[in-house]
């Protein structure tokens, strides 16, 4: 029997004055589970998550969290439940080293002072079980690469012991070995038991770490599918909203040319 959603939305909607840029969606999201969602550009994806995040109010529906009706008024109530997002920006200090990115807002404190040794401590713990490679917990984030930047900004979240991880666009901007270890850390996270819900314009990203992909097309949901028994063209076909277009036509000349 499958785990009850860690967190459920149910009918949410969301409108900016004359746009209507959420109707009826509904997505669940299960412990130890990577849920891709997918969608073009102004489908409502950041929206949702932006929703789930505090940072808009639905104006219709429920959002569930373990069962239960939730208001979530403000990003401190997400984080509260146990809701960490990661942003494309990342948000990190780049005149800050690990440690301090780590712990930013957060720091430990022992009286009135820095418990800087606890914190290096905990940092050094935390990347090791999540097996990310840094130089030091003491290197400034400047000097870190694109893929090590994303893992700390990941690891920040989970400083909190969050339950459910939303991942804004991980590897966008990154090459091919930074993206293989970022999608690792996914991987780690949903054996950890962790929710994550991963925004992705990248297929192949999909395809290699999501066990559910929901798609969203025009503020409303098109389709949820298992990534075992779907295949890209499916999934585009459902972004799209058609069976022909220019993806699956440059697919076809593609294999054309092959002949």
């Amino acid at each position: 029997m499958a785990a009850e959603p860690v967190l459920a939305l149910r009918g949410v909607s969301k409108r900016f004055g004359a746009v209507q840029a959420l109707t009826d969606v509904e997505l669940e999201v299960r412990p130890g589970e990577v849920v891709a969602l997918v969608g073009d550009n102004g489908a409502g994806k950041s929206t949702l998550v932006k929703t789930i995040a505090g940072v808009n109010q639905p104006d219709d529906g429920v959002i569930e969290w373990e069962g239960r009706p939730v208001s979530i008024h403000r990003p401190q109530d997400a984080q509260t439940l146990g809701v960490a997002t990661v942003y494309q920006d990342l948000a990190l200090c780049d005149n800050l080293d690990v440690v301090g990115n780590l712990f930013l807002g957060r720091e430990m404190r022992h009286f009135t002072i820095l418990d800087e040794v606890g914190m290096e401590k905990r940092s050094r713990e935390l990347l090791s079980t999540l097996s990310i490679r840094i130089p030091s917990v003491r290197i400034p984030i400047a000097s870190l690469s694109g893929g090590q930047r994303q893992t700390v900004a990941i690891a920040r979240a989970l400083v909190g012991d969050p339950k459910v991880v939303i991942l804004d666009e991980p590897t966008a901007a990154l090459g091919v070995e930074q993206t293989a270890q970022v999608l690792d850390l996914v991987e780690r996270l949903r054996d950890r038991g962790l929710g994550v819900i991963l925004i992705s314009h990248n297929m192949a990203d999909v395809m290699a770490v999501a066990d559910r992909i929901a798609v969203l097309r025009l503020g409303r949901n098109n389709g949820f599918f298992d990534r075992r028994y779907t295949n890209k063209e499916e999934i585009i076909s459902a972004i799209t909203g058609a069976t022909d277009n220019a993806v699956t036509r440059r697919q076809a000349r593609g294999s054309e040319g092959q002949l």
